[in-house]
């Protein structure tokens, strides 16, 4: 037998930034993260949401670039791109985005620049991603979970076979742009989306962090915009540190600790066909999970109140009906999601739960009995059940 092997090292700077109106008409920061030799194109993909929102974006865009040509130029009018998790269920809209990237002749060296929330940042990261095997992908995202979380991963994905991310790639953006004047237009409910990926970062790495979101929780139920800012930046952070010092950025191993909560998130997601959305899922997630680690005696009762406290004052609601669906053999499906959570992840099942705030533990079994236990907990502490406004 002939082996040749050699270890092949490759180094990438993530980088995020932080800024307010980054298409104003004498804000340099875009254009000097945009800065090549060579004349390059670009393709900017707008959702439609945001652009209804602020209806004077798409022209600011066109306004922004059109000094930089030939340096810099803008291959269409900002192309607008549904969002919503329904965007990742069908691989149309990437492959109307791959056929743009044909038409306009963009190559490896051109951008697409994605301005939308997290969704919308997972289709158009896929299409940047795979064309060419890969092109410059610039995220600028628009909702708190996306700039706080999703939109400075290295991620991408759409949802195939009734799973949630089936489909995707490991490719680290060329640049990430938290611009937080995309925020000021967010409904309330997308506004708190975010918060519960803070709650999860601090519970799994930083106790400090988890005490300050209880002394800021009032602040930041109200929205006030100097603490949102924070909260997304020391998150942005912690998520960033996992990446780049957490030992397996691509997740070649099973281990996900990023993905506290997340087992019966993605499953609540699917099961309400999407009605529920993902940082409402992720709280009910962490919730169910915080319970169960109680109940296993890895999480002390106090802490695990602390949890669940923040996350109520945060306005997250912590049951949902689904989480009591079965099938035609009386078989609870919320547990199908710890099956689909260790095939997504490639071995043995590794759900992270927690020994403390602020410190993570890892466990390969979950009992089906105690996480039911865990859920009817949940739905005795939300009798009267109401589902979120559809703001």
């Amino acid at each position: 037998m002939l082996l040749l092997q050699r270890s092949i090292q490759v180094t990438w700077p993530l980088r995020v930034f932080f800024t307010e109106d980054v298409f104003a008409a004498g804000h340099p920061l875009l254009r000097e993260v945009l800065t090549d030799p060579a004349p390059r194109q670009l393709l900017v993909v707008l959702e439609d949401t945001l652009a209804l929102a602020q209806p004077q974006l798409a022209e600011m865009v066109v306004a922004y670039f059109a000094p930089c040509a030939p340096a810099l130029r803008l291959c269409r009018p900002p192309l607008l791109v549904a969002g919503g998790e329904a965007v990742k269920n069908s691989q149309s809209i990437v492959n109307d985005l791959l056929a743009h990237i044909h038409r306009h002749q963009l190559d490896r060296h051109s951008y697409l620049v994605a301005i939308g929330g997290g969704a919308l940042l997972d289709v158009a990261g896929f299409a940047a991603a795979t064309a060419h095997r890969g092109l410059r992908h610039v995220r600028l995202p628009s909702t708190t979970l996306s700039q706080a979380d999703s939109g400075v991963g290295v991620k991408n994905g759409l949802n195939a076979f009734g799973q949630k991310n089936f489909i995707g790639t490991f490719a680290p953006p060329f640049a990430v742009i938290n611009d937080f004047n995309l925020l000021r237009t967010l409904p309330p409910r997308e506004q708190r989306a975010g918060f519960v990926e803070a709650v999860k970062v601090a519970c799994i790495r930083d106790a400090a962090f988890f005490a300050e979101l209880e002394a800021t929780a009032d602040r930041l139920g109200a929205f006030e915009p100097a603490t949102v800012r924070r909260l997304i930046h020391r998150c942005a952070e912690l998520h960033l540190d996992h990446i780049a010092t957490g030992g397996d950025p691509f997740e070649t191993g099973s281990a996900r600790p990023l993905d506290f909560g997340h087992w019966a998130a993605h499953k609540l997601e699917q099961l309400s066909r999407f009605r529920i959305r993902h940082g409402e899922a992720v709280a009910i997630g962490i919730a169910l999970d915080v319970l169960y680690a109680r109940r296993i005696g890895w999480l002390a009762a106090p802490a695990a109140d602390r949890i669940l406290r923040l996350l109520e004052r945060l306005g997250f609601t912590l049951f949902a009906p689904e989480l009591l669906q079965d099938d035609a053999t009386g078989h609870h499906q919320i547990l199908d999601g710890l099956e689909e959570f260790r095939q997504h992840l490639g071995g043995e099942l590794t759900v992270t739960l927690l020994r403390a705030i602020g410190q993570g533990a890892e466990t390969h079994a979950m009992d089906p009995a105690l996480v039911l236990a865990a859920v009817a907990e949940l739905q005795q502490r939300t009798p009267a059940y109401e589902p979120p406004d559809r703001d």
